[in-house]
């Protein structure tokens, strides 16, 4: 059973303004890499059902995070199936992203009063997410979709909608700058804030260090709106 409510969800992730997006098959990484955000700020994290077994790994890392880290959102993100969405909700997932639309996830996730944030590609689709009951709306690819130009222009007809891109986001004050002045709600961040280099070198200082800075960004973008 999820441990925070779909209006926390979003209500956090607004907060934070960010949400890192990560996958790897050893827990132990995967440990590292979310206590290395928390302690960079970060109180929404979504680990990404990609490989084998994925849901195993989220089931200890999630048990991790209840006990370690009580405060931290713990979700799940590349769902697209009901069945899958279902499996998680299960283990404690507060939070379920897709990278589409599926009507069928919606039922699953609203009954069990799960936040749902589906991927969705045009003004239509993200019309249809909320009439579904999606309060954060993913859109994906984020930069192939229409970047920050395609949120600004969608929240003028619909100034209620929360976007939330995934996919061309980078922890640059030129890009998370350009994402928050146009209106997002927050941003998923996957391997242009936890790159290679800090999984090889095991360099978890330096991705909480990423991390601070991103959010420090984050916050005086919006202090000036």
């Amino acid at each position: 059973m999820a441990r925070f409510s779909r209006i926390q969800v979003a209500l956090a992730m607004k907060e934070t303004g960010m949400v890192p997006v990560f996958y790897h098959p050893d827990p132990a990484i995967c440990k590292k890499v979310i206590k290395a955000c928390y302690d960079g700020g970060i109180r929404v994290f979504e680990f990404t059902n990609r490989g084998d077994f994925a849901h195993e790994i989220f089931s200890e890392l999630n048990k991790y995070a209840i006990s370690e880290l009580p405060d931290l959102i713990m979700g799940v993100g590349s769902v697209i199936d009901q069945g899958t969405a279902s499996l998680y909700i299960q283990l404690g997932a507060n939070f379920i992203v897709s990278p589409l639309l599926n009507e069928e996830m919606a039922r699953i996730c609203n009954r069990r009063k799960i936040s749902w944030s589906p991927g969705c590609g045009s003004v239509s689709e993200i019309s249809r997410a909320e009439e579904l009951g999606a309060e954060v709306v993913k859109i994906f690819p984020g930069s192939e979709v229409g970047g920050p130009k395609f949120v600004s222009a969608l929240l003028g007809p619909m100034p209620w909608s929360s976007i939330m891109p995934t996919g061309g986001v980078e922890p640059t004050e030129e890009n998370l700058g350009a994402w928050f002045r146009a209106g997002v709600h927050c941003v998923g961040m996957g391997s242009k804030l936890i790159t290679k280099d800090i999984i090889q070198n095991s360099d978890y200082a330096l991705l909480t260090n990423r991390v601070k800075d991103a959010i420090k960004i984050i916050k005086s973008v919006k202090s000036k709106q």
